[in-house]
């Protein structure tokens, strides 16, 4: 699957699809709590049929506010590794380096856009939701990897992107009509992302030996387990939210029932989307010759769950 990919089509089609905040979502904006927020193939809790129809609509509200802290928790850390690959080749490439100053522009914009939406959120929902961090630590630990290996953990989560709104997002008429268009802005300007993260993987990689490149697929797959472990802390954060925004805590076996569900999705959403979608395992092929097993093998148990 060889792609067409380069520097100046992603910059005219960033251009195109560019959009100001005020024109997603105003400082003032009211979100419709009568609705759901994610589509249930990343939800999952309309299969929660032992709740009621009030619960299930509150945790789905839930996990899509979570939804969006967490992505503006790992684009913390996409915008400074994207600044310092516009940096180092300045002056060789204009128009490389325009696009990539766009896409750390455009990230930037994005985390502004989470938090506007998470102020927005925490004003109507009426209960605070916790979420984990700090992002500065998140930022740090990442980073402290390999360039390789953080490179592909961002061509994971581009990838991961536009499968959510292609596959889930996009034909689901039931959600809040806001929330759909922050995440159709979003999976329109992340779209230029994942080709622009593509060419630069690939850049980092062409100085490598294949002995570092496979080193970076296993450093990339260590970095996936350390994201398991923060999204399981997230749902557990999410759970107890849950729970306060119904105003009654679970049974314990309930709880424990639910949470091992919601885990199953949630694993889904951010890890198997991501590490199965053909790009990412494409680009994952041209680097090692063992690496797609590796990767495959991982991503197994975070498979998407059936309804």
């Amino acid at each position: 699957m060889a792609h067409n990919f380069s520097y100046p089509s992603a910059l005219r089609a960033a251009e195109r699809v560019a959009f100001n905040l005020d024109d997603v979502l105003s400082p003032e904006a009211e979100l419709d709590y009568t609705q759901p927020f994610l589509p249930d193939g990343l939800a999952g809790s309309a299969a929660l049929e032992r709740l009621s129809p009030r619960d299930r609509l509150l945790l789905n509200q839930v996990r899509g506010y979570s939804y969006l802290c967490l992505f503006g928790l790992v684009e913390e850390f996409i915008l400074p590794f994207v600044l310092d690959h516009a940096r180092a080749d300045l002056g060789s490439d204009d128009t490389r380096t325009r696009a990539l100053l766009n896409f750390a522009s455009e990230e930037a914009k994005h985390i502004a856009l989470f938090k506007r939406f998470a102020a927005c959120f925490e004003r109507g929902f009426g209960v605070e939701c916790g979420v984990i961090g700090p992002s500065v630590e998140v930022t740090r630990v990442v980073l402290g990897h390999s360039p390789l290996a953080v490179a592909l953990l961002i061509l994971h989560i581009e990838w991961m992107t536009q499968r959510h709104y292609v596959d889930s997002v996009h034909h689901d008429g039931a959600l809040d009509p806001k929330f759909k268009s922050l995440l159709k802005h979003h999976w329109l300007e992340e779209a230029q992302h994942a080709k622009l993260d593509t060419l630069v993987t690939e850049q980092i990689a062409s100085q490598l030996t294949p002995r570092q490149r496979s080193a970076a697929v296993e450093e990339y797959l260590q970095l996936v387990a350390k994201l398991r472990d923060l999204l399981d802390a997230q749902l557990g954060l999410d759970m107890d939210s849950f729970e306060r925004a119904r105003q009654s805590p679970l049974s314990a076996s309930e709880r424990e029932r639910v949470e091992a569900q919601q885990r199953a999705y949630v694993r889904w959403t951010f890890l198997g989307s991501g590490m199965t979608h053909p790009q990412f395992l494409e680009t994952v092929s041209n680097l090692t010759t063992d690496g797609v097993a590796r990767v495959r093998a991982i991503a197994e148990p975070f498979s998407q769950p059936q309804h």
